[in-house]
């Protein structure tokens, strides 16, 4: 299994429930493809770079998780097909010292997630 870092953005217009739906409904994808999701970063709503479908702001999720390489077209599938992600950007860790790096972003996200709660 290889380590992956997924963000994706929504569309600002949807409500918090909606949105929570989105991210759970990409949760759902992975599980069905049998990646190991490690961590998971909201990192709220943000000014986009540039405006994308006529959005300035949209919000931003980071998934860190293992999986093989033939999930990630699933994934992406899935990404490209919902209308309300209107962007997004998967990583791939594979020397040493960028699986270290993965492993010290997955903890981070994973400490930040579990002070919110």
């Amino acid at each position: 299994m290889n380590c992956y870092e997924t963000l994706f953005v929504v569309k600002p217009t949807l409500t918090e429930e909606e949105i929570k739906a989105q991210i759970a409904r990409m949760k759902e994808v992975l599980a069905k493809v049998d990646a190991e999701l490690l961590a998971e970063d909201d990192m709220g709503m943000r000014k986009l770079a540039y405006p994308v479908q006529k959005n300035e702001r949209g919000y931003y999720t980071v998934f860190y998780y293992k999986a093989n390489g033939d999930a990630i077209a699933e994934i992406e599938r899935n990404l490209r097909i919902n209308e309300e992600i209107i962007k997004f950007l998967t990583i791939k860790y594979t020397t040493k010292k960028e699986i270290s790096e993965f492993n010290k972003l997955a903890e981070k996200a994973a400490k930040g997630n579990s002070e919110e709660a």
